[in-house]
């Protein structure tokens, strides 16, 4: 069974983790998920969902206080991890290995074992700061992915530009979405 971490923090953007986790059931990948406070926070902003919810979105979900969870260990397979939203705290944790909740330290997993995590970071403008958090994420392993619309696709709605940059985070994990655009298709 391929299996798939999905964290979502407290940036604004949750459909894109809300979208990441449909897709992914789509293409039958077992999904393990950790929000965080922030998260939670973000959800009941900018959804209709409630907690509940959106934890049925999910085979398995975790509490961020829970550092002992299947997901804090490398032994625990998965096909890698997708941050979605990332707020730049959360990349800072996930950059520096400051391993303080559920969600960093799956991250920090996921990077020790050389598997995929992929940061939709959600913050603009960017600081000097938030730059080299990126950096030193990207030397760690990591896939910054700001959540950028594809405009050349034409997009009609809101939900499509989630649904491109959502399955294009799924790619990166090569976790194939089915009838997503693809330029020169």
């Amino acid at each position: 069974m391929r299996r798939l971490v999905v964290g979502i923090s407290g940036a604004t953007g949750i459909a894109y983790g809300v979208r990441v986790l449909e897709l992914a059931r789509k293409a039958g990948i077992e999904t393990h998920l950790v929000v965080t406070p922030a998260g939670q926070q973000t959800r009941a902003y900018e959804t209709g969902l409630e907690a509940r919810d959106l934890a049925a979105l999910a085979d398995v979900t975790y509490r961020p206080a829970d550092v002992g969870a299947a997901i804090a260990s490398g032994s625990f397979r998965t096909d890698g991890m997708i941050v979605a939203p990332c707020s730049v705290r959360t990349l800072s944790a996930v950059a520096y290995s400051m391993n303080d909740n559920l969600l960093t330290r799956a991250a920090d997993v996921t990077l020790k074992e050389r598997r995929r995590l992929v940061l939709l970071v959600r913050e603009t403008p960017l600081t000097l700061g938030h730059l080299r958090a990126m950096t030193a994420a990207t030397e760690s392993g990591a896939i910054v992915m700001p959540p950028v619309p594809a405009f050349y696709l034409r997009p009609g709605s809101v939900d499509e530009i989630v649904d491109h940059t959502a399955g294009r985070a799924l790619d990166l994990l090569g976790i194939e979405v089915p009838d997503l655009p693809r330029w020169g298709d």
